[in-house]
């Protein structure tokens, strides 16, 4: 008995030490993927996204869509030798979203990303990107502030049965 209880704490805090918080196990997706475009590792990219994820952007005036696949497949030998960096991340529940940025040498991407908890793991599933100057800032509202609610008397409308709000 003197030897199984010493046995069974190291058990205990070796479990709750490897337990990653919501925040760390965030970070660690998004960082899987900067690391994994910026090094060309596929295995570190196909953790960071959900598999049937997809990436959009505009090209010509027109979205286009780009299968995660497809992306990670085209991701050079040895990398994207891009410097990337978190700006911002916000979750709650199994929803969240974060944006990132990837400078290369004369220009930088911008991903505005959403994740969701799929089981234990936080997944990236979709992906919209812009390239942008180096010098351009990212415009940020918000801050968590409420929303400013309706006028005294003012109307209200009633949700549909079926609109998936009730």
């Amino acid at each position: 008995m003197k030897t199984f209880l010493p046995l069974l704490a190291m058990v205990l805090l070796g479990f709750s030490a490897r337990a990653q918080s919501e925040d760390e196990q965030i970070k660690a997706t998004l960082q899987n993927y900067l690391d994994g475009g910026a090094d060309g590792d596929t295995a570190r990219l196909n953790r960071a996204f959900y598999p049937l994820a997809n990436l959009r952007s505009l090209k010509d005036g027109r979205v286009t869509n780009t299968p995660v696949r497809e992306f990670i497949a085209k991701v050079p030998k040895g990398g994207a030798k891009w410097t990337g960096k978190i700006v911002s991340y916000n979750y709650l529940g199994a929803a969240g979203s974060a944006v990132l940025e990837m400078e290369l040498d004369n220009f930088k991407f911008v991903d505005f990303l959403s994740l969701m908890k799929i089981g234990a793991d936080w997944k990236i599933v979709s992906r919209v990107f812009t390239r942008a100057e180096k010098d351009q800032t990212i415009s940020s509202f918000g801050g968590g502030k409420p929303a400013a609610t309706a006028k005294k008397g003012a109307a209200k409308p009633k949700p549909k049965s079926d609109d998936g709000w009730n």
